[in-house]
């Protein structure tokens, strides 16, 4: 499994999260099957933090969306950004430039047409902070 296909996963999880409210350790058992040790540690670490940091991650995306309430954004477009956020905040080790880019192409696979330059203006907002920051 690539990181790109180890993303798409902690994507599926996220969003079932902002679905459910609560985490699920049974599904996270199912998607860790058939993973490498790198992407399985990737995944299992980075579900466990945007958990952990969601309220953080949520009102950094509320900040930058416009003036839309979080309620208002599409789910999947809020778990497409919590995890392209987190990975800018909080993962020196991928560069913001692949997780925004990874995030389009997810916003593209699996939202509206209007999603793409949504989440593009969300993460450009928070990549500039973090680059004058």
């Amino acid at each position: 499994m690539s990181r790109a296909a180890a993303r798409e996963t902690l994507f599926r999880l996220v969003y079932e999260y902002t679905v459910r409210n609560e985490r699920d350790d049974f599904t996270l058992s199912l998607c860790c099957r058939d993973m490498n040790e790198d992407d399985l540690g990737y995944l299992r670490s980075s579900y466990d933090e945007i958990l952990a940091h969601a309220d953080e991650l949520e009102k950094e995306i509320a900040l930058r969306s416009d003036g839309f309430a979080l309620d208002r954004i599409y789910k999947v477009d809020l778990a497409i950004l919590m995890v392209a956020v987190y990975e800018i905040i909080y993962r020196s080790d991928i560069p913001p430039s692949v997780s925004a880019n990874e995030a389009i192409l997810l916003a593209e696979k699996y939202s509206t047409d209007k999603s793409r330059s949504f989440v593009n203006g969300v993460l450009a907002s928070v990549i500039k902070e973090k680059n004058n920051g």
